[in-house]
Parts: C-alpha cells; sequence; structure tokens
C-alpha cells in the first residue's frame, strides 16, 4: 500500500514508511497504562501527546488508590465501591513489580489512608463499618494509634485506617515514561483519515494520524484517551453522528494551602460525611523548603464550581476551621485549581461508575473514570484490540530510537501546585 497515494496533501511520509500497529493518542494514565499492556503483549504502538504526559486529568489527580471504601461512606456498598474493589491489588503488584506494568520505581506516598468523622456520625455507621465486608479493608484505630494531626488533644471523633495506598502520579507517570520513552511523543494531531483500501467497516483498517509537523502516521487502529480532547479527534472521523460516544464534563475546583511542614504535617485522610462523596479529601505533598502543601477534593471541591478562586479558598478556610478546629491555619497561603474532569455521557448526567470502551471502525474511545480504574480500561481496551485481529508488526517498520520519528519526545507535567502562579 503505498503511501504517496494516500496523502491527501500530496506530501509523502517523512523518514521512510512510518506505520505502527497502534496509535495512542493522549498521554495521561489512561494512554499510558494502555501502552505499557500492548507493549507488553507484543504489539507495536506508539502514544502521541499534544502538550506534556499528565497534563490534566491525571496530573491533577491526588494519587488516591482506593478499593471503593469511600464510595461505602453512606452506609452501604454501592456499584462503585464493588467494581473498584480490586484496584489496590492490582496496583500493589505493579509497585513490587510483579503486576502488569512495572511501576517499581514510582514513589508511594503513604501506604494507607485514613477517614475521619465525628463521634454522631460514626455512631451510626458503626454496625457497618464492623460488617465483614468493611472490616477487611478499615481498621478502627484507638487513641493511641492517631497519626498526625489527629493525634492532639483537639481532635474529638473517630479514626479508621484503610489498606490503601496513595501515590506520587507524578513519579507514576515519569516511571512509564521512562520504560517506553522511545515510542512516546509530543505530538499535535490535527486529523485522522480512514485510508483503508475496503469500504468494509470491520476488517483491514488503517488510518492516517496528520500532526501539525506535517508528520504522517499510519495504523491499524486508534486508541483516543485524550480526555476532553477526545471530542475534537472524533469528529476529524467521518463517522455517523450515532456511532460517536458522547461526553460529559464534570468540573473541580480543587483548593490548595501551603506553609512550613510544622504547620500542615503529612496526611491522606477522608473526611466522612452524610453522602457518599467525602466532605473533604485531604493529600499532603514536599515542597521545596520543607514546606508542604495540602490538596483538597472531595465535596469542597465538587461545589466550589462557579467560585472565583478567592471565594474558594475562603469557603476551604472556613471548612477546614470547621473540620479541624484544633489546628491553626493562618501562616497557611492558598490557592485553587480548576479541573476539567471529562467522561462518557450519562443519561442523568451522574458520574459514571466503571471505566468505559466505545469501539467503532478500529478507533477505540476509552475513559478510566477515575484514576485508580486504568488497570480495568486497559483490559477492556486489550479486549478490543485481540476482537479486531490486528497483525503484529504485519504492516508495520518498528520505530527504534527517538530518530526515527522527526517528533519530539513527550514529558512529564508539571504537578498543580507548580503551575500557580499567585498564592492568597
Amino acid at each position: 500500500m503505498p503511501e504517496s497515494t494516500r496523502m491527501s496533501d500530496g506530501s509523502t511520509p517523512v523518514n521512510g514508511d512510518n506505520k505502527v500497529d497502534i496509535a495512542i493518542i493522549g498521554g495521561g494514565i489512561a494512554g499510558l497504562w494502555t501502552l505499557a499492556r500492548l507493549r507488553k503483549a507484543g504489539y507495536q504502538a506508539i502514544l502521541l501527546e499534544a502538550e506534556s504526559l499528565g497534563c490534566v486529568q491525571s496530573g491533577a489527580s491526588q494519587g488516591i488508590i482506593h478499593g471503593g471504601t469511600k464510595y461505602a461512606l453512606s452506609g452501604k456498598l454501592t456499584h462503585s465501591a464493588q467494581s473498584i474493589q480490586q484496584m489496590p491489588q492490582r496496583w500493589k503488584a505493579c509497585l513490587d513489580g510483579v503486576g502488569e506494568v512495572d511501576l517499581t520505581q514510582a514513589k508511594k506516598l503513604s501506604a494507607h489512608q485514613y477517614l475521619w468523622s465525628n463521634k454522631s456520625l460514626a455512631a451510626k455507621l458503626t454496625g457497618f463499618f464492623a460488617s465483614k465486608v468493611m472490616s477487611s479493608r478499615m481498621q478502627h484505630l484507638s487513641a493511641d494509634d492517631y497519626v498526625p494531626p489527629f493525634n492532639q488533644s483537639g481532635f474529638n471523633g473517630e479514626l479508621y485506617q484503610l489498606d490503601e495506598s496513595v501515590l506520587d502520579i507524578q513519579s507514576v507517570i515519569e516511571t512509564i515514561r521512562t520504560q517506553f520513552s522511545d515510542v512516546i511523543f509530543q505530538a499535535c494531531i490535527e486529523n485522522i483519515t480512514d485510508i483503508s483500501d475496503s469500504d468494509d467497516s470491520t476488517v483491514n483498517k488503517h488510518y492516517q494520524i496528520h500532526s501539525s509537523d506535517n508528520t504522517h502516521i499510519i495504523a491499524q487502529s486508534i486508541i483516543l484517551t485524550a480526555g476532553a480532547g477526545n471530542e475534537k479527534l472524533l469528529a476529524s472521523l467521518n463517522f455517523r453522528q450515532a456511532k460517536i460516544p458522547k461526553m460529559q464534563r464534570r468540573p473541580l475546583l480543587m483548593p490548595m494551602l501551603k506553609a512550613n511542614e510544622s504547620v500542615l504535617p503529612k496526611m491522606y485522610a477522608h473526611c466522612l460525611g452524610a453522602s457518599a462523596v467525602p466532605k473533604m479529601t485531604i493529600t499532603a505533598h514536599s515542597l521545596s523548603q520543607n514546606q508542604t502543601v495540602w490538596y483538597l477534593g472531595g465535596e469542597i471541591a465538587e461545589q466550589g464550581v462557579g467560585r472565583s478562586i478567592e471565594e474558594q479558598t475562603q469557603k476551604a478556610k472556613s471548612a477546614l476551621q470547621s473540620l479541624m478546629p484544633w489546628m491553626d491555619f493562618s501562616q497557611c497561603q492558598w490557592s485553587a485549581l480548576a479541573i476539567d474532569r471529562a467522561e462518557p455521557k450519562m443519561p442523568d448526567g451522574s458520574r459514571p461508575v466503571e471505566p468505559a470502551i466505545f469501539a467503532e471502525q478500529g478507533v477505540i474511545t476509552a475513559w478510566p473514570v477515575k484514576l485508580a480504574m486504568a488497570p480495568i480500561m486497559a483490559d477492556k481496551v486489550l479486549h478490543e484490540i485481540e476482537r479486531l485481529k490486528i497483525n503484529k508488526n504485519a504492516q508495520a517498520v518498528l520505530i527504534q530510537n527517538k530518530n526515527s520519528l522527526p517528533m519530539t519526545q513527550a514529558k512529564t507535567s508539571q504537578l498543580p501546585w507548580e503551575k500557580v502562579d499567585h498564592w492568597l
């Protein structure tokens, strides 16, 4: 299949035939995890990212690898809790070097998460927390075992330890990038065109990817893991409208505060509320000059949409002072970061409970929904790739090193607090 007859603009591929088995577009945890799985399975797959790896949703994640416990905080095991409960074990295997993706060089911030509540609310759920299904996943701590900042006399509540880790997501992304750097490129995709010999919608598909630097890549299958960017990429394909998966956005405004580590100790905890969403989820991250940043998710982030940064930080101050009255936050600096979560559209606008993929004519659109669910999403993608019966390296010229394509290798994104220009 000579490329010179395939180029709509009359150009020819640079550096010979840039053919691959599979091209993944989008360099968050979804794309990176899928790349690692496909390469391990023997497919010649490459990843293309328009900006930097993890620059949107993945990099803004709090790094919580939970098994659904926080979804059960309303006193019952929801479908979300059941669909994600095996994820901590799968991630742990990867961190230990015996899993599907090698994460042995990734940094673990904490081996445990904590759940705290006031006395009255905890009392209502005591029986549920003591149930067989929950007691195997969490441990009620006595006052002697309290960790900072709950080991102070002003704390008057209950503390539980969850056997679920918190990871430095930047290090996770960097670990995967390092292993596959020769096939991870920075490339702004302008459009994707079908150049198949046959009009058959299920076999012998070939797509040509056009990047803004005039590079052309031909792939037997395309996997879209670009979050909100999936919309534009899908629009460039001539699929019938009914075949294009619909997407929804659920924005967040994530507060953050920083101070000396003596003021803000390391903590990774969910504050129990009346709903399945924690009132607040706090993760702590180290900064230079012995400073710590607390990054706040949960209800405070979801309800902050539409507020200014000043309004959101004021709400966060009030909420923290109410939830942790024994602490002094007067020395802290504050900010907030807007995050736009992209995910498959639900009929009622609710949050999806599990990863979703949509396959049409060799193009797979994938959303992991939650960071912890990336392995489940990759399972579904690989199942679809096997169904497509793609021939490994049958028409691909192996990209052996970074000079094989005239594109820049993609770099890992900054952390959310590194992107903040102004602290209040």
